[in-house]
C-alpha cells in the first residue's frame, strides 16, 4: 500500500474532505441538541434533571472514545474506523430521533457519543500523515476552524430546524450527510492496514479504568455547577471513582502488555507543554463560546436567532484569519505565533470585561471579532508544536491524547465559568442591596414612583406597589448578572496571560512527513 505521504495530492485533498466534514458533523451536533433541549424535554415528557443527561451522555461517550480511538485505527485501519463511526454514528442519531421516552434518548446519544467520537482525532492524524511542508501547515488552521466554527453555528442551526421543522429533525438532518460520508470513506479512504490481531491483545481493565476516570470526571464537571458540586453525594461518589479509575488508568498505561492508549508522546516536552496549551486554549474556546449566548439569552433576552446572528460575528473572524495563522506558523517561530495569540485572545476577553446590560451586536463586534481572529492564533500553531515528528501508529496516540486535552479544558472551563457566574451574580447582588439600602431614600423614592405609574394601570395599590418590587428585583438581578460576567470575563483574560509562562519552555519539533505506512 502506498505510504500516506506518497498519494496523489488531489486524493489527499478528497480524503482530508470527507474527513473533515465527518469532524464538523461530529461537532456540531453537541451544539444543535443544546440550542433544543428545552422542546426536546417537553416532546418525551423529561424532568429538568433527566433531560440534561441528554448532554451528559453524550459528552461522557465522547470522552472516552477520542483518546481510545488510536488504538482502534492500528486495529481497524483508518478507512474501516472513520467509516464504522460516521456509519453509526448516523444510525444513532436516526434513532434519536426516533426515540419514544427520554431513557431510549439517553441511550442513543450515548451510543451517538462513543461512535462519533472517532472522528475527531483521527482526521488531525490522518491529515499530518498525508501532508508536509507548507500543505500541511493548513491542516491545523483549517480543522481548528472546524472545531472553533461548529459550537459557533451549533446554537442557530438547531434553533432554526425546531422552529420550522420540530425537534426531532436536529437528529434527522445527520442522516443524508452521515450516509454520505460513510460510503465515501468505503470507498476513497487508503492510508494505511488494518492489524486486526491487535483486538486480541486489548487490555479491557485498561478500557474500563480509562471510561470511569473519564465518565465520571465529565459526570462531576456537567453536574456540579448545578448540585452544589461535592455536597452532592452523587457528585461526591462520581468524583472518587474517577480518582480510583485514573489511578488504575496510570497503572495499566505502564505495566499492561497491550495498553489502549499509549502515553509516550508525553516524552517529548514539548507535545506535554502543548497538550497543556491545548487545555488552556479549550477553556477559553469553550466558555468564551458558551458565555457570549448566556449573556445575550439572560441579560439581554434574545432568541436563538438573535443571538445566533450574533455570534457569528467570531466565526466569520475565524474563517477570515485561517490563511493568516498557517502562513505565520510556517515563516515565524510557533511561539512567537501563540504569545500574539494568547495575548490577543487576553486582550479580547478583557474588552469583554466591560460589558453591560445594553451591550447587542455593535459593542460585541470587536470584541469578538478579535477572539476569532487570535483563537486560530493559538490552535495552529499548539497543533502542530504537539503532533509533528511522530510516526503514523505514535501519531494516532498522540492526536487522541491532544484532542482530549482540548475537550477536557472545555468541560472543566464552561464548569468553572458556570461556578463563577452564579457565586459572582450573588455576591453582586448582595453589594447592591447593601448600597441601595445606605442610598436612603433613593431606592425608596424610585420605588414609590414606580409604583405610582403602575398604579395609573391598575387600580389596585397593591398589585401595582407587587408589579413595581418584581420589575424593581428584575432590574436589580439584571444588572447583578452583567456585574458577574464582567468578573468572570476579567478572571479568564488574567489566566490567558499567565499561561504565556509556559512559551519560553517549548521546542517546536522539527515538520517531518511520515514515510511509512506504519511506524511499528
Amino acid at each position: 500500500m502506498v505510504a500516506p505521504g506518497d498519494l496523489p495530492t488531489s486524493r489527499k485533498y478528497l480524503i482530508f474532505a470527507i474527513m473533515a466534514f465527518g469532524q464538523f458533523m461530529a461537532l456540531i451536533d453537541i451544539q444543535i441538541v443544546a440550542a433544543s433541549l428545552n422542546d426536546v424535554q417537553a416532546g418525551l415528557s423529561a424532568g429538568p434533571d433527566e433531560i440534561s443527561w441528554v448532554q451528559t451522555g453524550y459528552l461522557m461517550a465522547e470522552l472516552v472514545m477520542i483518546p481510545f480511538s488510536g488504538f482502534l485505527a492500528n486495529a481497524l485501519s483508518t478507512r474501516w474506523l472513520f467509516a464504522l463511526s460516521a456509519g453509526l454514528f448516523t444510525v444513532a442519531s436516526a434513532l434519536c430521533g426516533m426515540a419514544t421516552d427520554i431513557n431510549s434518548m439517553i441511550a442513543f446519544r450515548v451510543i451517538q457519543g462513543f461512535v462519533g467520537g472517532a472522528m475527531v482525532p483521527t482526521v488531525f492524524a490522518t491529515g499530518f500523515a498525508m501532508f508536509s511542508g507548507p500543505q500541511r501547515a493548513m491542516i491545523p488552521a483549517i480543522l481548528g476552524m472546524v472545531s472553533v466554527l461548529a459550537p459557533t453555528l451549533g446554537p442557530t442551526v438547531g434553533g432554526w430546524l425546531t422552529d420550522a421543522v420540530g425537534w426531532r429533525s436536529i437528529f434527522y438532518v445527520n442522516i443524508v450527510p452521515g450516509i454520505a460520508v460513510t460510503i465515501l470513506a468505503i470507498t476513497v479512504i487508503r492510508v494505511d492496514r488494518p492489524k486486526l490481531s491487535l483486538l486480541k491483545t486489548i487490555d479491557y481493565s485498561h478500557l474500563a479504568a480509562m471510561a470511569v476516570f473519564l465518565a465520571g470526571l465529565e459526570y462531576v464537571l456537567e453536574e456540579g455547577p448545578r448540585h452544589d458540586w461535592f455536597g452532592d453525594p452523587a457528585i461526591a461518589t462520581a468524583a472518587w471513582l474517577s480518582f480510583v479509575g485514573f489511578l488504575l488508568f496510570l497503572e495499566r498505561s505502564f505495566r499492561s502488555g497491550g495498553p489502549i492508549v499509549r502515553l509516550s508522546p508525553f516524552r517529548r516536552p514539548t507535545f506535554a507543554f502543548a497538550c497543556l496549551f491545548n487545555l488552556v486554549i479549550g477553556f477559553g474556546l469553550y466558555a468564551s463560546t458558551y458565555l457570549v449566548p448566556v449573556f445575550l439569552g439572560r441579560v439581554r433576552g434574545y432568541d436563538s436567532l438573535q443571538i445566533g446572528s450574533t455570534v457569528v460575528v467570531a466565526g466569520v473572524a475565524q474563517v477570515l484569519s485561517v490563511a493568516i495563522a498557517a502562513t505565520l506558523s510556517q515563516r515565524v517561530d510557533q511561539r512567537f505565533v501563540i504569545t500574539a495569540g494568547l495575548t490577543l485572545f487576553a486582550g479580547s476577553l478583557w474588552m469583554m470585561s466591560f460589558v453591560t446590560p445594553e451591550w447587542g451586536f455593535g459593542a460585541l463586534l470587536w470584541p469578538q471579532a478579535l477572539r476569532g481572529f487570535a483563537i486560530m492564533l493559538c490552535i495552529v500553531p499548539s497543533v502542530s508544536m504537539a503532533l509533528n515528528g511522530f510516526g503514523m501508529a505514535e501519531l494516532r496516540y498522540a492526536s487522541g491524547l491532544f484532542n482530549l486535552m482540548r475537550n477536557l479544558g472545555g468541560a472543566i472551563g464552561i464548569a468553572v465559568v458556570n461556578t463563577w457566574l452564579a457565586d459572582n451574580t450573588r455576591i453582586q447582588a448582595a453589594r447592591m442591596g447593601e448600597t441601595l439600602g445606605e442610598g436612603g431614600r433613593k431606592a425608596a423614592d424610585f420605588l414609590a414612583a414606580m409604583t405610582a405609574r403602575l398604579g395609573q394601570v391598575t387600580a389596585d395599590p397593591a398589585h401595582a406597589l407587587a408589579l413595581a418590587r418584581g420589575l424593581f428585583a428584575a432590574v436589580v438581578g439584571r444588572q447583578a448578572l452583567a456585574s458577574s460576567f464582567e468578573e468572570v470575563f476579567r478572571t479568564m483574560a488574567w489566566m490567558f496571560l499567565i499561561a504565556l509562562v509556559m512559551v519560553p519552555l517549548c521546542r517546536p519539533a522539527p515538520s517531518t512527513a511520515v514515510s511509512a505506512v506504519d511506524s511499528h
